[in-house]
């Protein structure tokens, strides 16, 4: 029997997979903390859950049962960043440390969007309504709040004004070489972000991480989520697929850069893709080790 119970274990592949399969009821917190299990394949992401509910269940239990949405959300800054002493970490940003929703428990230290979402668990469970927000280049929290929201920064706490976070949106423009281009409405970046593309901005995180210390079985583990997240999004494919030939894994590669020169070919680098998808195809299977 344990025998039968080990072999039928889910892979954190197969586990994440699950996780993510219905965008209804996708629970943010489990998927995110799952994303580790590739680089800490005993992570036990129930006891992570447990560690945030823990967390509300001390607040929850300091507030009066008639707090209003205003009272519960100054007392959740307070306690979050004041209290429990989660900040962004200014000293090690791009630590891949950060993107994992365990390692920021232990530390209270992250960025943006994994403060976030720590945040939106923990506003959610005392009956805020609190969403996350993509904002260009920092992801940020608004917070419903009668006939009006709150847009906070979960790395600092700060309360958004409109002003600020105009500033915030040039500096993202200017950053992006975009200073020149026609400015859209601030509205258009305000739209809550659902629970997918949060998990897909986080994977996009580590990406960028592994891609540029090419670290590329890491770089594949993310890609095979984000394949998952994605199925249609041919650029993911070819992604993988550029990491897959990196790898010397030809026939599998070879599948994903098809994939993407079929699904788009007008691409700027489609021609570029076929003469690397003819050089692998010549090549045949890898050599045995």
């Amino acid at each position: 029997m344990s025998e039968y119970l080990r072999l039928n274990v889910p892979t954190p592949l197969e586990y994440f997979t699950s996780l993510v399969a219905e965008d209804s009821g996708m629970n943010l917190l489990e998927a995110a903390a799952s994303i580790a299990q590739d680089e800490f394949p005993a992570l036990d992401v129930e006891a992570v859950l447990a560690e945030v509910d823990a967390m509300t269940l001390r607040l929850r239990q300091r507030l009066p049962a008639d707090a209003s949405a205003k009272h519960k959300l100054q007392a959740l800054t307070r306690y979050f960043h004041h209290e429990l002493g989660f900040a962004g970490n200014v000293n090690n940003y791009y630590e891949c440390g950060n993107s994992f929703i365990h390692h920021v428990l232990a530390t209270r230290r992250g960025i943006p969007i994994t403060l976030a979402v720590i945040f939106l668990e923990l506003a959610t469970q005392l009956g805020l309504r609190a969403q996350g927000l993509a904002f260009p280049g920092h992801f940020l929290i608004k917070v419903s709040m009668g006939n009006g929201e709150v847009v906070l920064d979960p790395f600092s706490g700060e309360s958004m004004s409109r002003e600020r976070l105009d500033e915030y949106l040039q500096v993202f423009r200017k950053g992006a070489g975009l200073a020149g281009e026609v400015e859209l409405p601030i509205e258009l970046f305000m739209q809550a972000a659902p629970p997918r593309d949060i998990l897909v901005r986080m994977l996009r995180n580590l990406k960028e991480i592994y891609r540029a210390g090419e670290d590329w079985s890491r770089l594949l583990a993310v890609q095979q989520r984000l394949v998952i997240l994605l199925p249609l999004d041919a650029s993911e494919r070819r992604d993988r697929g550029l990491v897959l030939e990196a790898l010397g894994q030809w026939r599998a590669a070879v599948e994903d850069l098809a994939f993407y020169v079929e699904q788009l070919p007008q691409a700027a680098d489609g021609q570029e893709l076929q003469h690397r998808l003819s050089k692998m195809r010549q090549r045949g299977a890898p050599p045995l080790h």
